[in-house]
Parts: C-alpha cells; structure tokens; sequence
C-alpha cells in the first residue's frame, strides 16, 4: 500500500543532532507515512522527532519538528480564531452576524483609494526608504505637530506595515530577557505575547469597570520594579473603549518620572475615534514625557485603512533607530502604494477632516444604541465608551446557567461559543483581553446590522434565563 498513512509521535529528551550523529534507528511511537505528506504535521512539544518512511521503499527520513520555546509560549489570538470559526461559518451558509474584529465597515475613503490607484498607475511601485518615504515622514511630523502638540523630525520616525509591527519592533527594541512589561488590562489581546516574543515578563495590572477600565496610578505605582522595563497605555481603549483624561495621565507621569528604565509606549491607533466631551491627550506632550515615550499610530481604523496595511512609531531617534534596525531585517519597509495613499489621509484636514468626523458621528449613534439595547438587561454591567468602536459588557451574571443541547455556561468563552451556536453571533470572549467578566462587542457594522444582532443576543440569553426581562 504505497499510499497508506500510519501516525504517532516521538519524545527525545536530549537535542537531536542531524549533523554527523545518527538518530537511533529505532524510535518507539515513531510517525511512519511517505515522505510527501511530511507538511501535514507540526508537532510542537519540546522536542520530537518524526520517523518517516515511504512504503513504496524510498529511504527512511527523520525529521526534528520540535519548535522554539519563544513560539510556544504565545498564545494564538482568540479574536482571529472567533473570526475564522464565524468566516467559515458564513461560508457554509449559516447567517452569522460578525462583531468580533477590530475592522471599520467603511470603504478607504476615495481620495485616499485614488491615490493608491495613482501610484500605481505612475509607477510609483518600487522599494522605498526602509523608514518609509521622506514625504510621508514629514507629514506625519506636520500632524504630530499640529493635532498632538509634538515635535519630531522625519528621522524620528518609523513607518511600518501597520501599528501592529511597529508595537512589536518597539518591544523587541528596548526590552532584555527578564525585563517586564507593565499592562494594565483589560488590554488589546497580542500585548502580552508581543512581551512573551521579546523573552520580557507580562505584568497585569487589573482595572474596574466601575472606574471605567482606567488604570489606578496606585495599583501601577505599588507594581513597578527595578525590571520594569515598558508600560503600554491605549486610549482610546481596545477592548473598554475608554479614554484615559488629563489629569490621570498627568499622575501616571509623575510616577513614570521616578523610574530612569521605564519607558512608555502609548498606542495612539484609535486617536480620531473619541466622542465628546472626551478629548485625546497625547502621552509624549506631558512635562518630561517626550524623551521617553514612544508614540503609536496607524491609519487602519480612522480612515478605514485595514487592508492598506500601515502604521508608524514616533520617538526619541535612539529608540526609533534601534526599530528601524529591526524593520530593515525583517519586512523592510511599508508598500510605496499604500505610503502614497497615507499621504492623502493625512491631507484630508485637521483630525481627518469631515470624512472621519462623518464615520465617527455613525459609530456614535451605534454606540448609544447598543448602551441602551444591552441597559436594559437586568444584571448586566457596562462602562460607556467615550472612543474607539467596541463595547465591553459584563455578563457575568449568567455565568453558571444550563442552556439546553449546550451545557452550562462557565465562563466568557462558553458564553461566546453558545451565542454563536444558538443566535449566530461572533463575539470575542473577555479572557483573551484579561477580563473574563466580560465580552467584547465590536459596533463597526450598520446600525441594520447592530438591531439584528441584539435581538438575536437577548433571545439567547433569555433561553438561558426564562422570565428575566430582556
């Protein structure tokens, strides 16, 4: 049987060495298959070896497929994982209603998509500055400026294939083996592994609901350490929608001032998304910040940019050059089609002029819905959000309940799985963002969508609580 498959795997205590040394020819429990179905295993204990062997004769290979220990301590993302179990969903024909990723359902503006399409067209298709391209630069440093009140130079800047690569060369950049870094949470869910990936510690510092997911300057001041290395603040918050105000950040500074290692990296991504009375506050544009924040941006959510794939770092050029480093042997940099359309964004006016101020006034109306909708729940928690566009609600309080043809509903992510099982609904349990008290709603759909969604979402939760208003 040339084509038959036998599997099982193999435990070597010891590092293999597939140099001169030969592996045992015996291996108990080995994996015996042809050679040309190798690719449909990835094994990642701490160290195994595959026995292959093709049955039509070829010679015996023996493969090490043990993986890093670096890779094996990130976690996979729960949000990508919920997106792709509702996508596939979807595609069998089921109707779910998506809410679980971090995605604006807008269209990339038009002034910005035409001149991605000009680029093109000019051929304008080529490598650029690893650091992305001197007019890009320069207009970043003009809106840092003028909307944020900071001051940098084009070599102080970095720019990326997205805020996510320029959050993880920052990390890989300023933090050493053992070093730690400081997350209040709930957090947005890769800040830890970007830690985990930098061999650095995690730190999670908890928050309140009741305090609006805003992080306590005496929780952070009693947690901080000669290994506290970085300290990530986002506001406007992905996953609680806060926004962290003035005054609190003038605190967190003033006891950021009393540790020379620690530096802060605020994750900016979500700036143009903030509903008044709030208003965003830069963290590099308070007294003595500058020298030791890294400042995040992209232009993914304010200007429905996800696909166009870019991001930047701004920051004291020691730092920013040690990313640019990085970048250089790792992706290079960004896509010139994609700077060009960048360009555009940011030509579009103060804050993204009025085609953001038009999306943001839509997420707004979504948000007060969904406020009201999920008000009314007896129970259930929420602190409003006052920017980006997501709604972290604590349902707690139907943990523990027995759904039929279910089970009981344990956790956050029990509670995520039944919702799209029984009402179709792709939510984002609140454990992968540190909280499992609550779960994630996404309001980057139509409010045709959002009304769907909540009245599949009460019918669900009122099978698991019978006579509870909903």
């Amino acid at each position: 049987m040339a084509n038959s498959l036998h599997s099982s795997t193999s435990f070597i205590s010891n590092p293999v060495n597939f140099g001169h040394s030969k592996i045992p020819a015996q291996i108990p429990g080995s994996v015996s298959f042809p050679s040309r179905y190798l690719h449909n295993f990835n094994l990642n204990n701490d160290r195994r070896v595959l026995r292959v062997m093709a049955c039509s004769g070829v010679e015996e290979v023996q493969v090490d497929v043990s993986l890093s220990p670096r890779v094996n301590a990130v976690k996979p993302s729960k949000t990508v994982a919920i997106t792709d179990q509702a996508t596939a969903l979807a595609q069998a024909g089921v109707s779910v209603i998506r809410l679980a990723a971090g995605e604006p359902d807008f269209d990339t503006p038009v002034l910005i998509a035409e001149a991605g399409i000009n680029a093109i067209r000019e051929g304008f298709t080529r490598y650029t500055p690893n650091a992305g391209t001197l007019e890009l630069r320069s207009a970043i440093c003009h809106k840092l400026k003028e909307e944020n009140g900071l001051s940098y130079t084009p070599d102080q800047i970095l720019v990326s294939n997205g805020a996510k690569q320029s959050i993880l060369q920052a990390v890989l950049a300023v933090c050493s083996p053992g070093d730690e870094v400081i997350i209040p949470a709930p957090f947005w869910v890769s800040y830890p592994e970007m830690a985990r990936i930098a061999d650095a510690t995690p730190v999670i510092l908890p928050t309140r609901i009741s305090e609006n997911f805003l992080l306590d300057p005496k929780v952070l001041e009693s947690k901080l350490t000669e290994k506290s290395r970085l300290l990530i603040l986002c506001s406007p918050s992905n996953p609680t929608g806060s926004v962290y105000p003035k005054n609190l950040l003038d605190e967190i500074a003033r006891i950021v001032a009393k540790h020379p290692r620690l530096l802060v990296l605020s994750d900016e991504i979500y700036e143009h998304i903030i509903y008044a009375p709030a208003t965003h506050t830069s963290f590099a544009s308070l007294p003595g910040m500058w020298e030791r924040t890294l400042t995040v941006n992209g232009f993914s959510k304010a200007f429905a940019m996800t696909g166009w794939r870019l991001g930047y770092i701004a920051g004291p050029k020691h730092f920013v050059a040690a990313c640019n480093k990085i970048q250089s042997q790792f992706t290079s940099g960004a896509s010139s089609i994609s700077q060009k359309a960048g360009v555009a964004a940011l030509g579009l006016g103060y804050a993204g002029g009025e085609v953001v101020s038009k999306m943001v006034k839509a997420f707004r109306e979504r948000r007060d819905f969904l406020v009201k909708s999920f008000g009314e729940l007896e129970g259930v928690k929420m602190s409003e959000p006052q920017g980006a566009f997501y709604l972290f609600i604590d349902f707690s309080t139907y943990y523990g309940s027995e759904a039929e043809g279910f089970g009981k509903i344990e956790n956050s992510e029990s509670l995520c799985r039944y919702l799209l099982d029984k009402a179709q609904v792709a939510l984002v349990p609140g454990d992968a963002f540190g909280d499992d008290t609550c779960i994630r709603i996404s309001y980057a759909a139509s409010l045709t969508t959002l009304q769907a969604a909540v009245e599949r979402i009460k019918k669900g939760l009122l099978t698991l609580r019978p006579g509870v208003p909903v």
